[in-house]
């Protein structure tokens, strides 16, 4: 009897060494997925950012030729330019002419004064929220950058606008809804109950 006790306990000794050098090499899988994840993810955030750039810089080169060329008065505007370049929405489907032509883009001004310092300490993400939920629906980043420095907030980089865009696409919170304009991921929540 004490022989079959003391093979039983072997037995369950070493079933336990397997399970757990199972758990193991499990976990250090999940680990090696999980840091593989987060690299693709980061490859994502930078071609995100770089094909943000690059629409930039089109679309600059797209209003410095046409702005220098002798058609002034046939020229359409910045806001038909940018629908004209982001006819193609992400599931596929272009806008129809009529709604393109109906985005207005708000202006960058060049002139706008802190009148606050409520967002002087506060991220983008953080940022926007407020902005976003005090709106009542989306926004264009445009207008999203004029309403951030009105509350005091300190922009580093050289374009502002594009790092908005950027940490905005890069956070679950927000959704992009058309070309440059985001509104909160919440509200599809809200309005689906």
């Amino acid at each position: 009897m004490e022989r079959t006790g003391e093979n039983l306990l072997s037995r369950l000794e070493q079933s336990l060494r397997q399970s757990r050098a199972a758990r193991m090499h499990l976990a250090a899988r999940l680990r090696e997925l999980e840091a593989e994840a987060d690299s693709v993810r980061a490859e994502l955030a930078e071609m995100d950012t770089l094909a943000s750039q690059t629409e930039a810089a089109i679309y600059r080169l797209l209003s410095s030729v046409l702005a220098s060329s002798n058609l002034a008065a046939n020229l359409p505007s910045d806001a038909e330019l940018e629908a004209a370049m982001r006819y193609s929405t992400p599931n596929g489907r272009g806008l129809p002419p009529l709604e393109a032509k109906r985005q207005q883009i708000p202006t960058i001004r060049s002139n706008v004064q802190a009148i606050s310092d409520r967002f002087m300490d506060r991220t983008i993400p953080q940022a926007v929220t407020l902005l976003l939920r005090e709106e009542g629906g989306p926004l264009h980043v445009n207008e999203i950058y004029n309403r951030l420095l009105e509350g005091g907030f300190r922009f580093t980089g050289q374009n502002p606008t594009i790092s908005v865009a950027v940490s905005l696409n890069r956070n679950s919170r927000f959704r992009k809804v058309a070309p440059g304009t985001f509104d909160l991921m919440i509200r599809d929540a809200s309005k689906a109950s």
